[in-house]
């Protein structure tokens, strides 16, 4: 007895129920086609992951329900095929009459027309970016149904990071586990997950398929890569990561047990290298983010500098060379090389560049506070003004054209507030943000040695990389004139933001004290810049974005 199964790993839009349901039907009847009798969908699949505060309007949740039962309906013809949508469910206007509030992040069943079975998520995350709780009651009992003889188990996501959820799932008479996914990526977590339903697997001793979502959502990113494990918990299936895919999977029954095994011609996609893995996710998340909010064109302050060069490199790969533009705006302090590195630069690229000059706008501000700042000496007032010049410039590009402003900082640079409010922050969407300056290297780097979207081998000129990095808003600046080097800066906000280890840890494992203190000072005192900051792709367990609350008035020291 064999069952086919179709996981399909598809890139939703969070609030777009009746698109979602159209291409739910639209796989489904493919797959059916195919031969497929049972199709899994990632979690909250009608409605896209994660839709936040919409959960709260009942509005919201009715669509939802209409979704649901457009998928029924369009479905109902097909013979025997079970597809699995995942939804919120109940909180909505028309529940409130039965007074049925409570709201639930559900997996249904749907077979020729209706709903033949259903299964609640258990386990709710609350961490990091998870705010689950917040919106639904967690379920309490499994689910198993049975598709052409086989009996399916449900799971949700953090359900089978747990033993419970998967051990009652099997003692339910589940002969395999289907688990719904919406597990956003950060690097390291593909691995991570794998080990993870090993272990599952091999504590309940059951296959596993597990679907997950792909695509970007504001700062978050989905990576895919679905895959199944025999009972044995090795990897007998896995989708590409970053991209959309259907994977077809046959369950075969023999002595009362399943056994996975993937469909002739489907190769098992390998885990790439950190880096491979990073700027997938860093052009996916500039694609997804222009894509679903209406953008078709990205303008960038290009400067010379490391951080700009990687951003026009990354937006090239996931927009096209047309629809990118790049502004050099020198000041009096820009060297040479900067202006010649940047036109070698987009030459490659073939974008579209202009240069603006903002020395003329720089001395009519000079002009303009003269009376104010007379006998004053010059500081970082002077070199913020060429920043805001700068922003303005791109905003005024933005505005006139409709092209979003690629913000070009990375995190090493907002953790310690070494970025200009309304200057170089100033834009629609931060690209870097949660990649540190020693990884903004490494990336280069790596970039110029592959092509992976076919734009072109070694877009990032060699002198970008490897001049010392500068702001160039005064003459003969450096970073490190104001920062411990990155190498030394890097570690201690990995360790300090990312992993939460105290002050006293940090000196006692050989890091300079007066280091220590410069760079917890300045992350704790720039916490009002990162709130106004954009919106930016989170690529590490804990960037500064939904997984950061921290207060802005704050004395705490350690």
């Amino acid at each position: 007895m064999t069952l086919q199964i179709c996981v399909a790993q598809l890139n939703f839009v969070v609030g777009d129920m009746v698109g979602n349901a159209a291409r739910i039907v639209d796989v489904a009847r493919r797959a059916y086609a195919d031969g497929a009798r049972l199709v899994l969908t990632p979690e909250l699949s009608i409605c896209g992951y994660a839709a936040e505060d919409l959960m709260l309007r009942p509005a919201f949740i009715d669509a939802c329900d209409d979704a649901l039962k457009s998928i029924s309906r369009s479905l109902a013809d097909l013979k025997d095929l079970h597809v699995v949508v995942g939804h919120p469910q109940g909180g909505g206007l028309r529940t409130r009459s039965v007074a049925v509030t409570r709201r639930h992040n559900r997996a249904s069943v749907v077979s020729q027309g209706r709903v033949v079975a259903h299964y609640d998520k258990r386990e709710l995350p609350n961490y990091q970016v998870f705010d689950e709780r917040r919106y639904f009651t967690p379920g309490s009992a499994p689910c198993v149904f049975e598709v052409e003889g086989v009996r399916v188990g449900l799971l949700i996501c953090e359900d089978a990071w747990f033993d419970a959820p998967a051990r009652e799932t099997r003692d339910a008479g589940a002969q395999w586990l289907a688990v719904l996914n919406a597990s956003p990526f950060h690097a390291g977590k593909s691995s991570e997950r794998e080990q993870r339903m090993r272990e599952r697997v091999q504590e309940c001793g059951l296959p596993l398929v597990y679907t997950h979502l792909v695509g970007g959502q504001d700062e978050v990113i989905f990576e895919g890569r679905s895959f199944a494990l025999d009972a044995q918990g090795s990897v007998v299936m896995r989708a590409p990561g970053f991209v959309e895919s259907t994977m077809h999977l046959s369950l075969s029954l023999q002595e009362g047990r399943v056994q996975p095994a993937v469909t002739v011609g489907q190769a098992l996609a390998p885990l790439p290298a950190p880096e491979a893995d990073l700027w997938d996710a860093l052009v996916l998340g500039v694609r997804d983010y222009l894509g679903k909010n209406g953008f078709k064109r990205a303008v960038l302050g290009l400067s010379g500098g490391i951080d700009s060069a990687l951003v026009l490199a990354i937006a090239v790969d996931a927009l096209g060379a047309d629809m990118v533009h790049a502004v050099m705006m020198p000041s009096p302090y820009t060297a040479d090389i900067s202006w010649l590195d940047s036109r070698e630069m987009v030459s490659r690229l073939g974008v579209r560049y202009d240069e603006i000059p903002i020395a003329p706008l720089f001395d009519g501000f000079r002009h303009a506070l003269a009376d104010q700042f007379r006998g004053l000496p010059e500081d970082a007032t002077e070199e913020n003004i060429q920043a805001r010049i700068r922003g303005t410039l791109l905003m005024a590009l933005s505005n006139k054209t409709g092209a979003i402003v690629l913000t070009t900082g990375n995190k090493s640079e907002l953790a310690t507030g070494y970025c200009t409010l309304y200057g170089d922050m100033a834009g629609g969407f931060a690209v870097i943000k949660d990649v540190l300056k020693t990884r903004v290297f490494a990336l280069a780097r790596w970039r110029n040695h592959h092509d992976p979207y076919g734009t072109g081998s070694q877009p990032i000129p060699e002198r970008i990389i490897t001049r010392p990095p500068s702001a160039e808003l005064r003459p003969d600046q450096k970073d490190q004139d104001s920062l411990p080097p990155y190498e030394v800066l890097d570690a201690i906000i990995e360790r300090y933001m990312e992993n939460d280890e105290g002050v006293d840890a940090l000196v006692a494992d050989g890091f300079e004290p007066a280091d220590v203190e410069q760079v917890t000072r300045l992350i704790r005192v720039n916490e009002y810049k990162r709130r106004q900051a954009p919106v930016g792709i989170r690529v590490t367990h804990r960037s500064f974005g939904k997984d950061w609350r921290y207060p802005m008035t704050n004395r705490f020291r350690a």
